[in-house]
């Protein structure tokens, strides 16, 4: 993926974090809670773009945040 991409990705995914009142910490629960091996360190990355997302992990941050791709795939 471009890096430009997946920095817009990433800030795109913060955004909708933080306005569904999680922190990385949370997130990263959440997902571990659903099978998903990730860390807040992880989270952390992705949202600045310095970690590449698995298709696995965007359907279960739309899902968790409640949201559509499109809202974390807009660039």
């Amino acid at each position: 993926m471009n890096a430009a991409v997946e920095k817009k990705v990433g800030e795109n995914i913060r955004k909708l974090r933080i306005k569904a009142n999680f922190t990385q910490e949370l997130l990263a629960a959440k997902m571990q809670l659903e099978g998903c091996d990730i860390t807040r360190s992880a989270i952390a990355k992705i949202e600045v773009g310095q970690r590449h997302l698995y298709p696995d992990e965007i359907i279960l941050i739309s899902k968790i945040l409640n949201t559509k791709f499109e809202d974390i795939l807009n660039v």
